[in-house]
C-alpha cells in the first residue's frame, strides 16, 4: 500500500512528514515544493523518514500538501446527479467539460475559506483530486494499467463556487478563483501500482455543519481519469504536483431548471439579465453557505484501504475594503 504524506508547521519549520494514525514522523531531507518531492519516490521518501522521531499531529498545523506553482485543471459537471440538478441531461455528455482554477486558492486543510463581501452565492462542492506524477507534453495513450505512472497521489479537493460570478458573469475562471476557494488535504496519499484499481471504488461524502449534502461514489464519474487524461495529453502540458479536480456529485446548493440553464447559456442574453436571473432562481435555496458554516469532506475506498482523512473549513466573510 501507499503512504500517507503531510505538509506541516512545527516550530516555525515547514516540514513533509508521513503519517502513521496520530503521528507523523518528518522526513529527513527539505522540499520546497510537493512536485520536489515526488521526484524522490515512495522508497525513497519512507528511508528519509526511518530515522526521525514521531510528533503528534495535535502539535503541528497542517498546510496544503499541494504547493505552488501548480496547474488546477477541473472537470465540471462529472456526474450525472450533478449535471441533472444545473439543469442539464444526467447521461454522459458528448465532450469532457474542462476548466482552470489559480493557484492562488489552495489553502490548507484547517483554513478559513474567505468568501469575498460581493459575492452572494457561496457553494461547496467535494472533490477526487488527483496528483500528477510525471511530465507529459505531448499526447499520451492513458489507461487503466499505465495510470500509475501518471498519477502519482490522491488527494481531498473543495471546489469553492462563487455561483452569482461564475453564472453571473460567465466567468467560470473569476468564479471558481477567489483566493482560499480550493481547500485541500489534509494530506496527498502517494500510490502504489496495486491501489490504482481503487480509484474507481472511492466513496466521496461532505457535510455542511453536520448534515450530509453529498454522496457517492467515483465508480459514477462520467469520464474516468485515464480517459481524461489521454484527452487533455493532446492539447496541454502537466507536471509532477500539478492537480486535476475530477468532479462533483448533486447535492450542492445550486438548482437550475433547464429552461433557466439554457437563458444562462444564451449568448444573446445580456450580462445583467444573466446575473438577475441566477440571483432571482436561487432566492429561495438555503443550502448557500454562510457565515461560520463548516464544510466536512472524506473520501476513502469501500474496503478501507485507502483513507484521505478529513478536510475542514470554515467560511468566513472578508472584510469590506475602505473606501
Amino acid at each position: 500500500m501507499g503512504i500517507h504524506v503531510v505538509h506541516f508547521l512545527h516550530q516555525g519549520i515547514k516540514k513533509w512528514g508521513i503519517v502513521n494514525e496520530k503521528l507523523v514522523r518528518p522526513i529527513e531531507k527539505d522540499f520546497d515544493t510537493l512536485a520536489s518531492l515526488l521526484a524522490e519516490g515512495i522508497d525513497q521518501i519512507k528511508s528519509l523518514a526511518d530515522h526521525q522521531k514521531d510528533i503528534s499531529l495535535d502539535e503541528v498545523t497542517l498546510l496544503s500538501p499541494v504547493t505552488k506553482p501548480a496547474r488546477i485543471v477541473c472537470q465540471g459537471a462529472n456526474y450525472g446527479t450533478h449535471r441533472a440538478e444545473s439543469g442539464l441531461e444526467a447521461k454522459k455528455p458528448p465532450f469532457n467539460l474542462i476548466f482552470t482554477k489559480a493557484d492562488s486558492t489552495l489553502s490548507g486543510p484547517r483554513d478559513p475559506i474567505i468568501c469575498p463581501d460581493h459575492v452572494k452565492l457561496l457553494d461547496y462542492e467535494i472533490e477526487l483530486g488527483l496528483i500528477i506524477g510525471k511530465e507529459i507534453s505531448e499526447t499520451q495513450e492513458v489507461t487503466d494499467e499505465n495510470l500509475h505512472e501518471y498519477v502519482a497521489g490522491l488527494v481531498i479537493t473543495n471546489d469553492v463556487s462563487a455561483r452569482d460570478i461564475q453564472l453571473g458573469q460567465t466567468q467560470w475562471y473569476k468564479g471558481k478563483s477567489y483566493r482560499t476557494f480550493c481547500p485541500v488535504g489534509p494530506y496527498v496519499y502517494l500510490l502504489e501500482k496495486e491501489d490504482i484499481p481503487l480509484i474507481n471504488n472511492l466513496e466521496l461524502n461532505l457535510w455542511v455543519n453536520g448534515e450530509l449534502r453529498q454522496s457517492t461514489n467515483t465508480e459514477n464519474l462520467l469520464f474516468k481519469p485515464a480517459e481524461t487524461l489521454t484527452e487533455l495529453s493532446g492539447l496541454m502540458d502537466f507536471s509532477p504536483g500539478d492537480l486535476l479536480l475530477t468532479g462533483t456529485t448533486g447535492g450542492v446548493a445550486l438548482r437550475l431548471s433547464p429552461e433557466v440553464t439554457e437563458k444562462l447559456l444564451n449568448p444573446v442574453v445580456s450580462g445583467e439579465e444573466k446575473m438577475q436571473l441566477i440571483l432571482d432562481s436561487q432566492s429561495q435555496i438555503d443550502f448557500y453557505l454562510k457565515n461560520n458554516d463548516v464544510i466536512r469532506c472524506e473520501i476513502k475506498s469501500v474496503d478501507g484501504k485507502i483513507n484521505l482523512g478529513v478536510l475542514e473549513n470554515k467560511v468566513t466573510h472578508a472584510v469590506p475594503v475602505k473606501a
